[in-house]
């Protein structure tokens, strides 16, 4: 399906700077210790696409084979986090966002999970729109990389639901269908913060807390 030119405009590189510059970044609340940076790649081919990852499995990794965006944590040698993200997309996917790409802002704080349970790490994402046709070539650490419409995900048409065990009861976390795979938990939030900024509509519920109890 094409996607609506009001639904295009939204994710035009000037739109969604200017959103972004007008919005207040959230902080997490207390003391965090690590901190790591994610990128949000778009591209505009015949609609606007974002990056996404598919994590390569390993045992004991609380995010392995997870979708994600690529991402990883701040190094000594990075001037700041958006240098780590440009870093840990360059290893990751082999795109250089710094020849080929625009930052366009950044979205807010997010508070790390592992199994359900906060880890001391604050993942800050950053939107880039990309100016070019790169090929992607990922590394051992992802084991697949793909373009995914950023369009049916705002409009809810590829809405599904991950079931999780949050404290001992099954819930319906909400997730958006990408070919075979459910994008959930902390990247989900991660897209659904850019469509509230970019669509300027109100804040989503938690996810945990608006998940319907399964059993």
């Amino acid at each position: 399906m094409a996607m609506a030119p009001a639904d295009d405009r939204l994710f035009d590189p000037a739109h969604i700077r200017a959103r972004l510059e007008a919005r207040t970044v959230a902080r997490l609340r207390g003391t965090v210790t690590r901190h790591a940076a994610v990128a949000a790649v778009v591209r505009y081919v015949r609609e606007p696409e974002v990056l996404l990852i598919r994590r390569t499995e390993h045992p004991g990794d609380p995010w392995s084979g997870h979708m994600a965006f690529p991402g990883g944590r701040h190094e000594q040698g990075d001037p700041d986090l958006r240098a780590t993200a440009v870093r840990e997309t360059r290893e990751e996917v082999g795109v250089d966002l710094a020849a080929h790409a625009e930052p366009l802002g950044q979205l807010d704080e997010f508070q790390a999970l592992g199994r359900g349970a906060p880890v001391d790490l604050a993942i800050v994402p950053f939107v880039f729109a990309l100016h070019t046709e790169v090929a992607l070539a990922p590394n051992d650490e992802v084991a697949e990389a793909m373009w995914a419409p950023l369009g049916p995900m705002l409009r809810g048409e590829v809405a599904a639901v991950r079931p999780y065990v949050w404290h001992g009861k099954e819930v319906a976390l909400p997730a958006f269908r990408v070919g075979e795979h459910l994008v959930w938990g902390l990247t989900y939030r991660m897209l659904e913060t850019l469509f509230e900024a970019v669509a300027d509509r109100p804040p989503a519920a938690s996810a945990v807390e608006a998940a319907p109890v399964l059993r």
